[in-house]
């Protein structure tokens, strides 16, 4: 059995994972569905509904100017009762309050002399104000005599056991004659109803509870809503509109709402879900959630939906802005704190909502979760996963993972196509993190076996092969044969001039001398490393490295010049450092002076050697020319030397660079042009170095044309310049002082090309 899990676990724990993925889908904890609806507020987020102006929806605001024009809230009723008029008479098709009148109008005159003190002098004054209209009695019979009036009221935990009236009636259709969507509506065990008068006297009547996901943002709102069984007094919970549909109720004259429930009236559930599927008022059809929560689609915060309470009762408001409207009186005033936060604004007033929903609905822009998109998913989840399990060992992580990548870039394109041009919510997160586990399971378990693997070979060819090498052959054991590639590459040689001197200082002291190599070679080749250069060998001081291999590096040879500044100036901290100690400990101090020599071109690059022993190693006359240009920085009294095509590159990425001469190195046929490396693009930038190049490509010039005198004057300027940049070049102008001085005795040939052929290596 331990053999049998050991065997198959890259099948078995993939699998495990699956099933736990399509279990948790389908019961779809409060983290998932918290993760869905963040979705979805990024897709309202980015593409918000286009508001229409002309959707038939006005909010009546009371804002805070009207609270300066018009006193502080609540006002009495009689100017409300006025506003109604004048929203009427403007033509207003039906006027909804986002507000609860739950108390007397303190106002009115029975409640003021109630206040007054019981003297004989205010006895006839209280009698006959007493006997004047009450101010809700007033209002109530204006909300009877106009008509087209929707009171709004809360339903909340705490309150009083009366129950609202109820305008409106819901009737319902379902599968199954037991079932009723009082089983799936969210419900309240108290409310807070306007005064019976007013609810007995408007025309409709529905509760505004939008009720907030955990988080605090409204995305769904209830369209129905009820109250526990027997605080109306009846055995059935009573049900209730929210106030957005009732409004719609009562504009198109409707008695009865219709809940559809899944199975009912046509509606196939397939097993999917139960519970509500639509809301139906009057001519419009509204899609919900099981809870009868409807997505609510935000266009954002719209100044254009407003208009001012003050500006109503004045009478200065555009009449054409409320005429065939729905109108919703709310508050935007800071202190009356009616705000809401949403997907898109983080203080909303509530008002504006119920404003939203109302537009959605008479302009049809419904956002749907589908109810097919379950069992798409699940399929999606087990497909996908299933081909990964299956494909992952055979064609690896890589191809895998651009197959899971492109289904799940596919699956998010589809949730914006749907969102955008269908106006669906489509999740795809939920299965690309149960597809993405399947494949990091699987992939692990891969990767666990690869290394596995590896490090079997590492142990069976370390003591044989070089570090390198055995890397290679563990990431690739097939290519453990002779042979290799064809390939350009940068190759450097550096070796410590005067080494004999300094080795004779530690004839008593080997191990010093080798502490010593070490200290050298340590940051030297830290440096190479650290700009994509391989370690081919080191022969005592001599480092040989490369660049472009194993490991592609299309700007190789820029990086072996960056390399070998590098290295430079790391030798110069080490020479400071022992010039330190050797004061310190009364020593002669002798420098590490180094040269070096980069070139490039092709060469063949691959495991050389015979068929019991080969090591990883290049081949090719262009390694043979670095060596060689090593060799001559001796020669010309320069650090760095650089063939042809280096300079080439290096004269590209504006690397500060002189030409030296044209030369036929020893072993070679032809001659070959070798510049040397000063500096860094910011140095090639400095006017100090310009001019010296600039007079050192007259130098030349006069010298390759056997202008002697010309190339005297200009050599001695080039000294100079040079020498105020300390750019140690007096060595190579002693070296052409000599050389014109034998030109002048014995003149070159007439056909000279200029080239210099070298004698020694």
């Amino acid at each position: 059995m331990r053999r049998f899990l050991i065997r198959s676990i890259h099948i078995l724990l993939p699998l495990t994972l699956l099933f736990a993925a399509v279990t948790t889908r389908v019961i779809e904890p409060r983290f998932l569905e918290q993760f869905k609806v963040l979705w979805f507020d990024q897709l309202n987020v980015r593409f918000p509904r286009q508001y229409d102006p002309n959707s038939g929806v006005r909010i009546v605001d009371i804002d805070d100017e009207s609270l300066r024009r018009l006193g502080q809230w609540p006002w009495p009723r009689t100017k409300l009762a006025a506003l109604v008029y004048q929203l009427r008479q403007a033509g207003a098709a039906v006027v909804t309050f986002d507000i609860v009148f739950a108390e007397a109008d303190r106002t009115s005159p029975q409640t003021v002399v109630k206040d007054w003190p019981d003297i004989p002098e205010f006895a006839a004054l209280r009698e006959q104000i007493s006997k004047m209209p009450d101010h809700d009695q007033a209002f109530a019979e204006y909300i009877k005599a106009v008509g087209g009036i929707v009171t709004g009221f809360v339903l909340t935990g705490s309150g009083t056991a009366t129950p609202p009236v109820q305008r409106g009636n819901f009737a319902f259709s379902s599968a199954d004659a037991t079932d009723n969507p009082r089983n799936y509506v969210f419900k309240y065990p108290r409310a807070i109803p306007n005064l019976r008068i007013f609810e007995e006297a408007a025309d409709g009547n529905g509760n505004f509870n939008v009720l907030p996901d955990l988080d605090g943002l409204i995305r769904r709102v209830p369209l129905v809503a009820g109250l526990q069984a027997g605080v109306s007094g009846n055995d059935e919970d009573p049900l209730y509109p929210l106030i957005s549909i009732e409004a719609l109720r009562v504009v198109q004259g409707a008695k009865t709402m219709k809940i559809k429930l899944s199975g009912g009236s046509g509606e196939e559930s397939f097993g999917e879900r139960t519970g509500i599927d639509s809301i139906k008022v009057g001519h419009f059809e509204i899609p919900t959630d099981r809870r009868g929560r409807m997505w609510v689609y935000y266009s954002g915060r719209q100044q254009e939906r407003y208009l001012p309470v003050w500006k109503v009762l004045e009478g200065s408001a555009d009449k054409t802005l409320l005429d065939g409207h729905i109108i919703l009186v709310g508050a935007s005033a800071a202190g009356l704190l009616d705000l809401r936060s949403t997907p898109i604004d983080s203080a909303l007033p509530g008002v504006e909502v119920h404003a939203e929903i109302i537009e959605q609905i008479l302009t049809g822009q419904y956002l749907i979760e589908p109810d097919w998109f379950l069992g798409a998913e699940l399929a999606f989840i087990v497909g996908l996963g299933l081909v990964l399990i299956v494909l992952l060992p055979r064609l690896g992580a890589v191809i895998c993972a651009v197959i899971g990548s492109v289904a799940v870039a596919t699956v998010v394109g589809l949730s914006v196509y749907a969102y955008l041009d269908l106006n669906w919510l489509i999740e795809p997160w939920s299965s690309s993190g149960a597809v993405l586990a399947i494949y990091l399971s699987a992939s692990l378990i891969s990767y666990i076996r690869t290394e596995s693997e590896r490090k079997q070979v590492r142990g069976a060819f370390a003591q044989y092969l070089s570090p390198a090498l055995v890397e290679q052959l563990a990431e690739e054991p097939d290519r453990l044969k002779l042979g290799g590639e064809t390939k350009e590459m940068s190759f450097l040689f550096c070796d410590v001039r005067g080494f004999t001197a300094i080795s004779e200082t530690f004839k008593s002291n080997p191990q010093g001398l080798t502490i010593l190599i070490n200290r050298l070679l340590t940051p030297l080749t830290n440096e190479i490393l650290s700009r994509q250069g391989t370690i081919d060998k080191y022969m005592g001081d001599c480092i040989m490295a490369f660049w472009n291999a194993p490991l592609d590096d299309a700007e190789h040879a820029v990086h072996s010049c960056h390399a070998v500044l590098a290295m430079f100036e790391a030798l110069d901290v080490l020479n400071e450092e022992r010039r330190l100690e050797d004061e310190a400990a009364g020593r002669k101090h002798l420098p590490l002076n180094v040269g070096a020599g980069i070139n490039t071109g092709e060469c063949v690059v691959g495991n050389m050697g015979s068929a019991q022993r080969f090591d990883y190693s290049v081949l090719g006359d262009p390694v043979n020319l670095a060596a060689r240009l090593e060799s001559q920085s001796k020669n010309y009294g320069v650090k760095i030397v650089l063939g042809p095509k280096t300079e080439a590159e290096a004269a590209k990425a504006g690397f500060a660079t002189l030409e030296l001469d044209l030369i036929q190195v020893k072993g070679q046929s032809v001659g070959v042009s070798i510049h040397c490396l000063l500096g860094d693009a910011e140095f090639a930038t400095t006017p100090e170095f310009i001019a010296v190049k600039e007079k050192h490509r007259e130098f030349i010039e006069h010298y390759r044309s056997q202008r002697w005198d010309a190339a005297d004057a200009s050599m001695v300027t080039c000294r100079g310049l040079s020498g105020g940049l300390a750019l140690a070049l007096d060595e190579l102008y002693d070296l052409y002082r000599e050389r014109i001085d034998e030109y002048r005795e014995n003149p070159p040939p007439i056909d000279w090309d200029g080239v210099f052929v070298a004698t020694t290596k």
